[in-house]
């Protein structure tokens, strides 16, 4: 049996924070359509590898049974044997492509043929994610890939008391996966030993960077302790990312999967021009007569998603809010009503752009022109995913029509 926290046990979640980040810099509005990437791509085989051909760990192979994998996907296949190897790593993929056990397998694996250290050391990992919702689904995977070890782990994450996180950071539990703004409140604490911190992970950097969140990762970086093996994931490479990894990894691979920066391949792409003061009315009438599975709906602010919300339910339309200003308990109903279907469409900001890990999500609508390119990869990447087919709608208003031609040469997709 897996050796948890309190915090980390296999039980349904309790509760969940609200994310915590704020504006992204104007110098970071960088499109996500980019240049030359600052590295040399390593050359791989994304061919799939089955697990059991990589020689991991009989525990950490059972886990893997456990949670219905056979064989790696693309990202995996060419970061795991780097991340084995002992390299720092950046890899830059499509949302959705499998990039969780891309980190976990090499951190577990790394961990379990060392063996226990001889005494307590503290943390060995630290993962760091922009959300609460990715961090609970990153500790997710880590108590499954753990049920047959005795490895320890918790999740940190605002919006929750800190008393039990904060008991099992002192207890030194070994892998930490934290949203940067909590980690920080716990380091002010003195809570955290990463003395002994063998591995840290960036996950999802550009979001982090979206967020508002930079300021506090630079700060946590600088205070943890060299060398370690670090592992950067990303979807899009802006130049603070980029600036962050020449300061903070030593001699790194980069693994490109995919379009660098760019939507998945199995998106379609559409758009519709509606008068904002249509939007509403056009959007109940398309998903009573065209959508055909689970809606992920995105509005610039959290006003207008709950607007929305309510006005469709006013439709008869079943439909869940999720945004940052929502009680945890919501927040809660919203993702399980989604996931389990009570709700067949979900309306949201930014917030879940990132960490909403649901499969089947068949169309994602920007009920608004998205402010950035990366705010647009990042929305439509809830769909696609994992080689599934999905689609992108864009509702336009006449007056948006100019940001929308900036956002599709930015974007590199033309939107039909």
């Amino acid at each position: 049996m897996t050796s948890h926290s309190t915090v980390s046990s296999h039980k349904p979640r309790r509760r969940r924070g609200p994310a915590r980040g704020g504006s992204r810099p104007a110098a970071a509005q960088t499109p996500a359509s980019q240049g030359p990437p600052p590295y040399e791509p390593v050359e791989f085989d994304p061919a799939p590898i089955p697990f059991d051909k990589l020689g991991l760990d009989t525990r950490l192979l059972s886990g893997i049974r456990d949670l219905g994998w056979d064989a790696t996907r693309p990202v995996q296949s060419g970061v795991i044997p780097l991340a084995l190897g002992g390299h720092d790593v950046i890899a830059c993929a499509e949302t959705g492509t499998g990039k969780t056990a891309a980190f976990l397998v090499p951190i577990l694996q790394r961990f379990l043929i060392e063996g226990a250290p001889a005494r307590p050391i503290g943390t060995r990992a630290l993962v760091l994610a922009p959300t609460r919702e990715l961090a609970v689904q990153i500790e997710d995977q880590v108590q499954g890939l753990t049920y047959h070890t005795h490895t320890s782990s918790v999740a940190v994450f605002g919006g929750v008391e800190m008393g039990p996180q904060e008991r099992a950071l002192k207890a030194g539990v070994e892998i930490v996966v934290a949203t940067p703004g909590r980690l920080m409140d716990h380091m002010r604490h003195n809570s955290v030993d990463f003395t002994g911190l063998e591995v840290l992970v960036l996950d999802e950097a550009d979001r982090m960077l979206d967020m508002g969140f930079w300021p506090d990762v630079q700060r946590i970086l600088s205070a943890l302790p060299s060398p370690r093996q670090t592992l950067l994931f990303s979807a899009t490479m802006a130049s603070e990312v980029i600036t962050l990894t020449r300061e903070f990894l030593r001699d790194p691979k980069f693994v490109q999967v995919g379009r660098r920066g760019g939507p998945a391949q199995t998106i379609t792409h559409a758009v519709q021009t509606v008068p904002a003061k249509e939007k509403v009315q056009w959007l109940a009438k398309w998903l009573r007569a065209e959508a055909t599975g689970p809606v992920l709906v995105f509005c610039r602010t959290k006003i207008g998603a709950d607007k929305l919300a309510s006005r469709l339910n006013a439709m008869g339309i079943r439909t869940a809010a999720l945004h940052a200003d929502r009680t945890q308990q919501q927040r809660m109903a919203a993702v399980e009503g989604f996931r389990t279907g009570t709700y067949p469409v979900l309306v949201a900001t930014d917030v879940a752009a990132r960490g909403l890990d649901i499969d089947g999500i068949a169309h994602v609508v920007n009920f608004e022109v998205p402010d950035t390119p990366e705010a647009y990869v990042h929305r439509v990447g809830r769909t696609g995913r994992a080689e599934s087919t999905g689609s992108a709608l864009t509702l336009a208003a006449p007056e948006e029509l100019r940001a929308l031609k900036a956002l599709e040469k930015a974007v590199g997709v033309q939107l039909q």
